[in-house]
């Protein structure tokens, strides 16, 4: 998973056509806009957003050889699971809370997971099924069948591939790899150009996301920021599976400014994505994935958490029961908060308390600072924070405050500067029966789809007493 292109991944041929290509991609209001805060996200784009958590699924002979990066010598004899079962994945999937699921339908190791007709080196060529399967259709109709987007990971590296030595020539087979997924696996709410071990080489970017634009013209792309004329998102920068900085949505790279969300993706198990046998202590805890969870969603991004099936062809007990475990920490803190509609009579703010996500409260007209506030049926102590904004018209909140009213004053228990999609603030337990959020700058009219509060270490504190 480790992506490593550099800027000689991009060429002087590719960032001529990308102009041009950003052109297609691009709405013009925004190719003429001046500043950041002028450019807004495209329909696919919030949708995507508001999906937050996906998975990332790895499955393929590396599973059975355990390792990680298959240099391509594999037989493909070994790929031969006993109890292929998606629908026990897609499950636990769902329980995690996960919105998606991301397929990888061939790692850099070059084998396929369906039955291209591009190359011999695939499951045409295993034991399971005697060679008729098909992996990447039976996932993509278990995800859909519990509810979950689809999506493709397919490695632009390839180390079996012979074609790979002759640029020109690989990138034509790459590209009928691609047309088959984009052609037979239904609608893929996302793409992935994954850059590693691609150093120092160049490959038809243009064409790649010409076709898929052909017949997928609502997948989000994600590419590293060196790819940044071809992306829809970009990637967190390393994969600890936290945004470590004030995440924006709109950054500059290569001369392009365009609306790009992050996405952060961290395994479930720590420091790889295969599955590996007696590996059970590599399994992140509870209190790892919640945290990872708080500093990617929490900080405005999408979290796509590696999972990976065993050679049975199975999610381990083990890994099925963190999954629900997880899914069910993040409603047990996250699913009810301390604020309701019921506690204002003023209809806007009511907007930002309800729980619907099409419903925002907005700041006055042309006003560049504003409050939203709150006040309780008593004194209640609370120690989290969440506020989303409504992101149509762009990331508009540049730096803002939660403040508690304690004492006959104004606390500020929060003062930071990004909101964007989410935002999860934790701090020291605070004990009032007022509170507000204060838009200290804005650069235009801020809207606040979400303002919650939540009491997740202060009950403690109460008890305690």
């Amino acid at each position: 998973m480790n992506r490593s292109w550099t800027k000689k991944a991009v060429s002087g041929s590719l960032v001529r056509v990308a102009s041009a290509l950003l052109l297609i991609s691009v709405p013009c209001p925004a190719l003429l806009a001046q500043n950041a805060v002028d450019l807004k996200p495209t329909p696919q784009q919030t949708e995507w957003q508001d999906m937050e958590f996906g998975v990332i699924l790895h499955f393929d002979t590396n599973t059975f050889l355990n390792q990680e990066w298959g240099d391509g010598t594999a037989s493909p004899k070994v790929f031969n699971p006993t109890n292929f079962n998606p629908d026990q994945w897609m499950k636990a999937i769902k329980a995690s809370g996960a919105k998606y699921v991301v397929m990888v339908a061939k790692h850099h190791d070059g084998f396929a997971l369906w039955p291209t007709g591009q190359t011999d080196y695939s499951i045409k060529q295993s034991p399971w099924k005697d060679g008729k399967g098909d992996v990447v259709r039976e996932v993509a109709n278990a995800a859909r069948a519990n509810g979950l987007k689809f999506g493709i990971y397919l490695s632009p590296w390839d180390r079996h591939e012979p074609k790979y030595k002759d640029p020109a020539a690989y990138d034509k087979y790459y590209n009928a790899e691609l047309e088959e997924l984009v052609t037979n696996y239904g609608d893929l709410a996302e793409f992935w150009l994954d850059g590693a071990g691609s150093t120092g080489r160049t490959y038809n970017f243009p064409r790649i996301i010409e076709t898929l634009r052909t017949y997928q013209p609502n997948t989000i792309v994600f590419a590293d920021t060196s790819l940044f004329e071809y992306g829809d998102a970009r990637w967190a920068g390393d994969e600890s599976g936290k945004i470590e900085y004030q995440n924006w949505n709109v950054i500059d790279r290569h001369g392009y400014l365009r609306w790009r969300p992050v996405e952060v993706d961290t395994p479930l198990r720590k420091f790889h994505w295969f599955w590996h046998p007696n590996d059970e202590a590599s399994l992140k805890s509870v209190d790892e994935l919640i945290d990872s969870y708080e500093n990617s969603v929490g900080h405005g991004g999408q979290w796509m958490l590696g999972v990976a099936p065993d050679n049975r062809g199975l999610l381990p007990d083990v890994d099925v029961a963190r999954l629900r475990e997880l899914g069910a920490t993040i409603t047990s803190r996250y699913g009810n908060g301390l604020l309701h509609p019921q506690m204002t009579t003023d209809a806007n703010v009511a907007k930002a308390l309800d729980d619907d996500a099409s419903t925002f409260w907005s700041a006055p007209a042309d006003s560049h600072s504003a409050t939203l506030e709150v006040q309780l049926p008593h004194a209640m102590t609370f120690d989290h924070a969440l506020t989303m904004e409504w992101l149509v018209e762009g990331q508009q909140v540049q730096q803002y405050s939660i403040d508690a009213f304690v004492d006959g004053t104004w606390k500020t228990v929060v003062s930071s500067y990004a909101i964007g999609h989410k935002k999860i603030d934790h701090f020291a337990p605070v004990k009032a029966q007022r509170v507000r959020l204060h838009i200290l700058t804005s650069a235009g009219v801020a809207r606040i789809r979400t303002f919650q509060i939540y009491s997740l270490d202060g009950a403690k504190v109460e008890a305690a007493r």
